[in-house]
């Protein structure tokens, strides 16, 4: 078990959270040299799941039974990859707001009487995304390229901002006013997300909770001298209960956050 924890806090210290955040920042409020983000560039993130499934499974064999290395692989790349989908989800939140930023900057750039290039030039610099940017970029200089397909929020924003430059180049209508449009609706849907999201919070907390209660009772049972570790692992009754419990765990917490996820949509 030493072992197992010592990969799981190296890990901890290794995952690339807010420290890459901050090196983002720091890069888009300098606009200088890149700095080698080697936690997060090194390795993809859809390779997460694998390697820590790896890790935990050499640290389940060389401290336990090849159940457990199985089961803690599982379990692991379970566990990265809901990780790797909030950040995903958290960086989603972070390019729709830039690209609400961009887009008021693109109103009032526009509302001054300055033409839309310059206008769009003005726009990118104000984004703090460099890829929401640069999609905002190809919306208003080349509208007609834009695909068809709307595949999340950001797509659907810059498919109604291509939109306007097209019928504002054929009629003449202002764009402003759609930019402002698309930036209020833009700030509306984030509102809407984090109301949902502080109203699931409970629920998420009271999963989380019950969670971990088997681990808490294998530790109160070890705390007793009764040693429930070595009759999960050692002996066949054990290893059935073990893999009986981690299934229904596993199911649990897939329930309850397909049930968040339902409520967050």
């Amino acid at each position: 078990m030493t072992g197992a924890l010592l990969l799981v806090a190296a890990a901890t210290l290794l995952w690339p959270g807010r420290s890459a955040h901050r090196r983002r920042r720091v890069r888009r409020l300098t606009r200088g040299e890149r700095a080698p983000a080697w936690g997060a560039a090194a390795l993809p993130p859809s390779a997460w799941p694998g390697l820590s499934a790896a890790l935990a499974g050499a640290a389940g064999a060389v401290s336990s039974t090849p159940l457990v290395a199985v089961l803690a692989g599982g379990l692991a790349a379970g566990a990265v990859r809901a990780l790797v989908r909030q950040r995903e989800h958290r960086r989603d939140d972070e390019r729709l707001d830039a690209l609400a930023d961009a887009l008021a900057a693109l109103a009032a750039e526009l509302r001054s009487g300055r033409a839309l290039e310059a206008a769009t030039v003005a726009a990118v610099a104000v984004c703090a995304d460099e890829r929401s940017g640069a999609a905002l970029a190809r919306a208003l200089r080349a509208p007609e390229a834009r695909p068809p397909e709307v595949r999340s929020d950001l797509d659907d924003a810059l498919g109604r901002v291509a939109a306007a430059v097209l019928l504002s180049a054929r009629t003449g209508c202002s764009l402003a006013a759609v930019a402002g449009a698309v930036e209020d609706d833009l700030r509306a849907r984030r509102r809407q997300r984090l109301e949902l999201r502080s109203a699931t919070a409970g629920p998420r907390a009271s999963a989380a909770l019950l969670a971990g209660l088997p681990l808490l009772a294998l530790a109160m049972g070890s705390g007793i001298g009764a040693d429930p570790w070595a009759v999960l692992t050692t002996t066949a009754t054990g290893q059935v209960l073990l893999l009986l419990g981690v299934a229904l765990e596993a199911a649990g917490l897939a329930w309850s956050a397909r049930l968040v996820r339902r409520a967050l949509r």
